[in-house]
């Protein structure tokens, strides 16, 4: 690795060492996502509620979905009480809870968003109202029959029902938006179900953590549940939370913990910057391997112009017969053993070259090689009727050896 790499990885890293202890020290941020579960400390967790709850009735904690708790052949009586940002039923679900509440069970409903299947059964409706008086909105909550005004002190999208029957609905509570005029909205209602009753309510974040320790806000939810029954079993639902009660997770313990969290990012970014820096240094490098040239018609360009250099026409005309005649046995498969008449014929006849001219050529071989001193001029002469008897076969270009 060159010098200038490993100062820029040592900048890198320390600048990364650095941001990571900002981070890590950093004050974490309120944590406002909804959870509702009774396990949970967060604002909108429901820790305090479900505690203060717990000590003064018995409550009995579900973790299946209501379906398959409903269908035991035995399924207790008592109250199913139902706390989550948003509370969704399918058919099948929804059918299995009325059932259960026409026997003369109750069901408490407390979401800010409500399946419509559940809002149709009860002949209700409802729609969402956000008011931005002052760019917030942070609407109060009054109980029927209470002078008390409990205010919300963070914002919210306030579920109101827009559709109500005096004849089936008995609204037990408002949501009120401003102070002179009161405008209020039915956010709280009851309805008879069978020998049942179901209490729909549409501000769960009144049993949040973050409304009912301000001031005196814990009066709001204790009025809300003097409705129900305190001699029936409180069914408290842990399947239907935004914020799970179990985790299943190795990493949720991992993650949880903050030292643990950045000792773990550590961990996977020594791991990363090993396998590329290390890795990249022990990988064998792959060699090129070039094909080997042909040097065959450089050796002998070399050959010849060192014959030529040195005036020996004789060797140079001897290698020229020889290859010539290897040639002819290659290209046309003849002994080259007898260069008599027999042979000039079946050339002839091979080579399509007329038969002069084969006679010719071999005469002039036959002629060359018994003599002693041969010029540059005969051997030139020689040159040019080998090549003019492989390019030509009967006086047209033919294939070139």
């Amino acid at each position: 690795m060159h010098r200038s790499w490993k100062i820029g990885f040592g900048i890198f890293f320390l600048l990364v060492l650095a941001l990571t202890f900002l981070e890590a020290n950093e004050p974490e941020p309120l944590n406002m996502s909804p959870s509702y579960s009774g396990k949970d400390k967060i604002p909108l967790g429901t820790f305090a509620f479900f505690e203060s709850w717990k000590e003064i009735r018995e409550i009995e904690q579900i973790n299946q979905p209501p379906f398959e708790f409903l269908e035991k052949e035995e399924s207790p009586e008592g109250i199913y009480f139902f706390l989550n940002d948003y509370l969704v039923f399918d058919d099948n679900e929804l059918n299995k809870v009325l059932d259960w509440v026409s026997q003369g069970n109750t069901v408490f409903v407390s979401a800010g968003y409500i399946g419509k299947n559940l809002l149709d059964t009860l002949n209700l409706e409802a729609r969402t109202d956000l008011r931005n008086t002052d760019f917030k909105s942070r609407p109060g909550l009054k109980i029927k029959n209470s002078r008390e005004n409990f205010k919300l002190n963070f914002d919210i999208e306030a579920l109101i029902f827009t559709k109500t029957d005096s004849l089936e609905h008995n609204v037990l509570g408002t949501t009120v938006f401003t102070e002179e005029p009161l405008e209020k909205k039915p956010n709280f209602v009851q309805t008879s179900f069978g020998k049942g009753k179901i209490f729909v309510h549409s501000t769960p974040e009144a049993f949040s953590n973050y409304f009912l320790l301000q001031q005196e806000n814990y009066q709001y939810a204790e009025m809300v549940l003097a409705y129900l029954d305190p001699n029936k079993v409180l069914l408290w639902d842990n399947y239907y939370k935004s914020g799970k009660s179990f985790y299943s997770s190795p990493l949720y313990y991992l993650l949880g913990n903050k030292a643990l969290k950045w000792a773990y990012y550590f961990v996977l970014l020594a791991t990363i910057l090993y396998l590329i820096f290390q890795g990249k240094r022990r990988q064998r490098p792959i060699p090129i391997i070039k094909f080997p040239e042909n040097k065959t018609y450089d050796y002998t360009r070399n050959i010849g112009n060192l014959y030529l250099e040195q005036g020996r026409y004789r060797e140079l005309t001897l290698k020229k017969i020889d290859l010539f005649l290897d040639y002819i046995r290659n290209q046309h498969r003849l002994s080259t053993q007898e260069l008599n008449s027999e042979f000039e014929e079946k050339l002839t006849a091979k080579s399509g070259n007329s038969k002069n001219e084969t006679r010719e050529l071999f005469s002039k071989i036959r002629q060359l090689r018994a003599q002693e001193n041969i010029s540059k001029e005969e051997f030139l002469q020689l040159t040019r009727a080998i090549a003019s008897f492989k390019n030509l076969k009967n006086g047209k270009p033919g294939r070139q050896a």
